[in-house]
């Protein structure tokens, strides 16, 4: 399992989306380990300014995920890496990327350990890792930028309980020069 490491220095580059927080919450979607028998709970709900992933996370009936995700229909060929500004309960979070816009399948994952403060956090688009079911899929490859279709956010620690994550910002940085990927 690869871990992060982020410290204060940001990479500079130019933001390509900016996923608003603003906007409909019904575009975010929940989906939970009731899909397959358990009764973990997770939604996106609007606290203040910021979006918050909450629920509970159960292992009961082979539980033990809560995910929520909404889909994407920018270019995003030109991205690097993903930009999260985040806040939560120290547990470990995933954000996910999808390359389909399908339910089930292979996912790409970048893990992060919340704080209570907030965190700005840069996520390699190279360093995700493809997953389907938890597990990873070796010749999956890397996450291809032009193909992103959904994005979201999942917990899966094996902590049973409460949890919460404060979303201020989910933004797709180029940190390329122009014409320098092609």
């Amino acid at each position: 399992m690869i871990g992060y490491c982020f410290s204060l220095a940001i990479a500079t580059g130019i933001t390509l989306m900016t996923i608003s927080l603003d906007s409909n919450l019904q575009a975010w979607r929940a989906v939970n380990d009731g899909v397959m028998g358990g009764v973990s709970t997770g939604r996106m709900v609007r606290a203040g300014d910021t979006l918050r992933f909450e629920g509970e996370l159960s292992l009961e009936n082979n539980g033990g995920f809560a995910s929520v995700r909404r889909p994407v229909d920018q270019d995003l060929s030109r991205a690097t890496l993903v930009r999260v500004q985040v806040r939560g309960d120290g547990r470990k979070y995933q954000f996910r990327i999808r390359q389909d816009s399908g339910f089930d399948g292979v996912a790409w994952r970048a893990e992060f350990t919340s704080s209570s403060d907030w965190q700005t956090l840069d996520l390699p688009l190279d360093e995700f890792i493809p997953v389907f079911r938890g597990r990873q899929v070796p010749g999956a490859g890397p996450v291809d930028p032009s193909s992103i279709q959904q994005v979201g956010f999942l917990l899966a620690d094996k902590q049973p309980g409460r949890f919460a994550l404060d979303i201020r910002s989910i933004e797709f940085v180029s940190t390329e020069e122009p014409g320098s990927r092609h």
